[in-house]
């Protein structure tokens, strides 16, 4: 539980091995002398100046973070950081343009940012408790900051241990310290609920991996029920039911054994009892647990006919297996097992989206099951899986596509700069599936993939580096492990090939690497210089080809690649990133909406001047991201159209338009020269 003294906070390591106390009290007071001298010479510090006296300002403040003590003794000075200086001419100088998911990283840095980080986490609770004022940030504000601090990091504040927390105990325990000062001194009352809502948006897109989501679900358990909702409490229990037990048989085995032997003994009112329970977590969460698979083996052995109820498909998943039972129970007993049981989602989505009835997806899927895998492949496909649970590479592989195919808007980049190639996998899976698994085979036998640019073969065995450098996260999921390594390579390839020609490259890249289903015509708003230019016509053009009250009603019939400008949580640009815009349809209000896919594991941000995506709540399916037609377009700046399908640009309002400029032009617009 969190302490709610902050004489309680705790003195273990993230590994739980006590740390020895770096300061008695004596050397406390001490050092909390010398820094209060260096803090003073830093205040009375000409302003050309301050960054000289810094130094000895950051490294007393790191020897005080070292115990419980010498935090608490910092604390005190905290209302004194912003006029002494002490992060002037820094990333921390103005607390309103902070971002709390960016804290975590932050209090785990290297050299000198975690003492910065800490003090800055300090300014903010002195803001937060009234101790400090702050023209631009209010106690409110600075009290909502740590609040979504500390959901960003309970494992952090919980010490829970890790491989990272083991090599590098003292800086886990520094943060956990802090996080837990913070958490004993600001309201924490509906953080639960909080966290609860937090798992509710994540799981919302129904996310391939859902380790994040987990963790939550395990930390909401842990914290302290204060004014919790009831709607809060239920779902929490639901979400606990999902990752482990929700039928009446499965709570009572001891294990995975114990299940399996009465699932053979049980009662057939009894079997779907439990089917029905499992069913009703999957669809309700998106969330499995190795009993699920247990229930699914045993199912498809002894009782096929109930396959569809265990996994709660629709008409659709029910028509797919009573057309070809054998191979869906095939597929599942090579591909399901307790330790590959994030797959079962996946699965039912591929059953619904009837795929195991087209001849080439099952011929595809087969396929997987005794491909002869290259062994560097299978070397990639088997670290992420723990030993000892008789897990092969073609059941890995196997297991991925059913969660590729079965949710393609919920295939993330991870920590990777890949969106084009995560972006592709989504487009593959959903309308062309058969050239999807031709890739995967591809890529598993012989650990390359090959796509034609204009004539010329290119295979990514050829290539080196790519738009990540080589460098890929491998928190990703099986099929996207495998493939955006090649897809990242071959993406930059083509970029280079297009790169001399006066026109963003994407104009040919996009058609090349997706398919000849892109639309032809493209359009841009940089120029050759790096300068916005055209954005008139530019807009005038999108609204002919997208907005349904000019474009003579031409419905999007496949995803369009497009480019945005993103921009932080001030308006301020960030970068280029691929999305692909799905439908353009008015919501339960009555307000038209661009529905898109978003690649980056998470549909929901906040771009400034009150643009921030959603991903439910305004007709939006799972995996889909959305926004008001006007916000969507002011982040834009490349997209495809059809020259056939554009209906009156010139009927498009003034008004509009102006509205559109205004917001690109200041936020990420301040960034470019405009012609």
């Amino acid at each position: 539980m969190i302490s709610t003294n902050s004489t309680e906070l705790h003195t273990k390591s993230a590994a739980g091995d006590s740390l020895p106390t770096a300061t008695t009290a004596q050397s406390v007071a001490k050092i909390s002398q010398d820094f209060d001298t260096a803090l003073t010479q830093l205040e009375q510090a000409a302003v050309f100046a301050k960054e000289r006296y810094q130094t000895d300002v950051f490294q007393l403040a790191g020897q005080l973070l070292q115990s419980n003590e010498g935090m608490l003794a910092l604390q005190q000075y905290a209302q004194r950081f912003d006029a002494a200086g002490v992060f002037h001419k820094g990333p921390w100088e103005h607390p309103d343009k902070l971002m709390p998911q960016l804290v975590g990283g932050g209090l785990l840095g290297e050299t000198v940012y975690p003492v910065l980080e800490s003090l800055s986490e300090l300014r903010m609770l002195a803001i937060a408790t009234g101790k400090s004022e702050h023209a631009q940030m209010s106690a409110q504000q600075a009290i909502q900051f740590l609040r979504d601090v500390i959901i960003n990091n309970l494992d952090l504040m919980f010490g829970d241990s890790s491989e990272a927390s083991r090599q590098r105990p003292q800086i886990f325990a520094r943060a956990q310290r802090l996080l837990n000062l913070i958490a004993a001194q600001i309201p924490m009352a509906g953080l639960r609920d909080e966290v609860v809502a937090e798992i509710g948006f994540i799981q919302a897109q129904r996310p391939i991996l859902v380790q994040r989501s987990i963790d939550l679900i395990h930390y909401a358990e842990r914290l302290p029920k204060q004014d919790e909702a009831a709607v809060s409490s239920e779902l929490l229990e639901t979400y606990v039911r999902a990752l482990g037990k929700p039928g009446p048989l499965s709570q009572a085995s001891a294990d995975l054994t114990d299940y399996r032997r009465l699932l053979r003994t049980a009662e057939s009112h009894q079997i779907e009892a439990e089917c029905k329970a499992f069913a009703y977590t999957l669809q309700e969460t998106g969330l499995s647990n190795p009993w699920h698979a247990v229930l699914l083996r045993f199912l498809g052995r002894q009782h096929p006919e109930l396959l569809a109820m265990a996994l709660g498909v629709n008409d659709y998943g029910i028509a797919t297996i009573s057309e070809d039972e054998s191979l869906a129970v095939d597929l599942l007993r090579v591909a399901i097992t307790p330790a590959t049981h994030a797959a079962i989602y996946g699965f039912a989505g591929l059953l619904e989206r009837g795929l195991l009835n087209r001849p080439a997806v099952a011929a595809g899927l087969r396929r997987l099951v005794d491909l002869d895998i290259h062994p560097e492949v299978t070397k990639l496909l088997l670290e992420n899986y723990p030993k000892g649970h008789g897990l092969t590479a073609n059941m890995i592989l196997l297991a991925g596509t059913f969660s590729v195919l079965g949710q393609p808007l919920g295939i993330g980049q991870g920590h990777n700069p890949t969106c084009q190639a995560a972006r592709g996998i989504s487009l593959w899976s959903r309308h062309e599936p058969n050239y999807l698994l031709e890739l995967i085979a591809t890529a598993a036998r012989n650990d390359l993939v090959e796509i034609e640019f204009e004539g010329v073969q290119l295979s990514s065995a050829d290539l080196l580096g790519g738009v990540a450098g080589g460098k890929i996260d491998a928190r990703l999921d099986p099929v996207s492990r495998l493939l955006v390594p090649h897809l990242d390579r071959l993406y930059d390839e083509f970029m280079r090939r297009a790169a001399l020609r006066g026109e963003d490259g994407h104009k040919w890249v996009n058609r090349a690497l997706y398919g000849r289903q892109i639309a032809s015509g493209f359009a841009s708003i940089l120029d050759i210089t790096g300068c916005v230019s055209g954005y008139e016509d530019f807009l005038r053009l999108f609204y002919a080809s997208h907005h349904p009250d000019y474009n003579d009603e031409h419905e999007l019939i496949y995803p369009n690649p497009v480019g945005l400008l993103i921009t932080d949580i001030h308006g301020r640009l960030l970068g280029p990133h691929a999305v692909s815009i799905l439908r353009v349809a008015t919501d339960t209000d009555n307000k038209l909406r661009i529905y898109f896919f978003n690649p980056n594991n998470e549909g929901r941000q906040n771009w400034g001047q009150d643009i921030k995506p959603t991903v439910s709540g305004h007709g939006e399916v799972p995996g889909e991201s959305s926004l008001p037609f006007e916000q969507f377009v002011s982040r834009l700046y490349a997209y495809h159209y059809s020259p056939y399908e554009t209906g009156d640009a010139f009927a498009v309002t003034a008004e509009a338009l102006q509205r559109i400029e205004s917001m690109a032009r200041s936020s990420w617009g301040e960034a470019y020269t405009w012609l």
